[in-house]
């Protein structure tokens, strides 16, 4: 049996604030939009920018955590896998999406600079990165010592 890999990395803007789903049992799922950008230079020399829209998903604490910190707008590193969804919608009609579920996430800044700067997973905040030491060995001056 061969070996398989689902897993997706992304760095993007939230287009919209995280909408939390709570059920019975006091679990819950919240979903966003986040928006990556990709930007070239066409034949014409002209500098295009696309934008491709993934639909995350994080469940329970993590869930809770991202609706509290993440508004529309702030950027974010998702880690998580592709997973295809399919419903049927209240016209009896079969619906399919593809998701991001999401494993873990960084938050990287927002505009009004309230947001914590952590790392978190599907479980919760691991650790808030002003806490840890600024330096992680590497300071950037003398580049003739790296290994490669």
């Amino acid at each position: 049996m061969s070996a398989s890999l689902n897993k997706v990395m992304l760095i993007g803007n939230t287009g919209d604030d995280v909408k939390v789903h709570y059920f019975e049992g006091g679990n819950c799922v919240g979903r966003f939009p986040l928006a990556t950008n990709e930007t070239y230079t066409n034949k014409n020399g002209e500098r295009v920018t696309t934008t491709e829209w993934h639909n995350i998903v994080v469940n329970n604490k993590a869930a809770e955590i991202c609706e509290k910190y993440l508004k529309k707008g702030d950027r974010v590193y998702i880690e998580g896998k592709i997973r295809n969804r399919k419903w049927t919608d209240d016209k009896g009609v079969e619906r399919y999406s593809t998701e991001i579920l999401c494993r873990e996430f960084v938050f990287l800044g927002s505009r009004n600079e309230e947001i914590p700067v952590g790392r978190g997973t599907a479980s919760g905040i691991q650790a808030d990165a002003r806490t840890q030491p600024e330096s992680q060995g590497f300071d950037g001056e003398n580049e003739d010592d790296l290994p490669f």
